[in-house]
């Protein structure tokens, strides 16, 4: 379908995201115009690679979620019988605590 849909990479994305935004504040507080020009160019590079990664993940999750409508459509009742038997299990398991 597309790139597989990655939390930890994800995860690390929005750690580096942060630090570069938190660096491009300090670089501003500094008043140092070099500083100031490196930490914005860190920090626009992180989040246009962090938006093209959450692009990927939307086309992929729109792909996965069409796949399930049509199986849905072709199949209702088998649909409805899963349904119940998932929410069969999850009552259980949760009857138990």
């Amino acid at each position: 379908m597309g790139p597989q849909f990655d939390a930890g990479k994800l995860a690390e994305d929005i750690k580096t995201l942060v630090r570069d935004a938190e660096a491009l504040l300090r670089a501003s507080a500094e008043n140092a115009e070099e500083l100031t020009e490196e930490a914005r160019e860190r920090a626009e590079r992180s989040l246009h690679a962090l938006r093209g990664q959450l692009n990927d993940i939307e086309r992929d999750l729109k792909g996965r979620a069409e796949v399930v409508d049509h199986y849905v459509r072709d199949n209702p009742w088998t649909a409805v019988a899963i349904a119940g038997g998932v929410a069969l299990l999850a009552g259980l398991l949760l009857g138990r605590r």
